[in-house]
């Protein structure tokens, strides 16, 4: 499972403009989203590297954990 902290993930626009940027990666990934601790996680095949270049190219910069 990939952990991504995303500082400037506020609302449910944020999160759908993420999960779809993670879903061009990996169309079978399964994404939660936790506003609270602005934490997605993500359970992928891909590396995580794809998943957060992915996530920041959407424009949402992320530390991957």
């Amino acid at each position: 499972m990939i952990k991504l902290t995303i500082p400037d993930m506020t609302c449910s626009h944020c999160a759908g403009v993420i999960t779809k940027a993670i879903k061009s990666v990996d169309a079978d990934a399964t994404v939660g989203v936790d506003y609270g601790t602005k934490v997605v996680t993500v359970e992928t095949v891909a590396s995580p590297a794809a998943i957060s270049s992915a996530v920041d190219e959407a424009g949402y910069p992320n530390t991957a954990h």
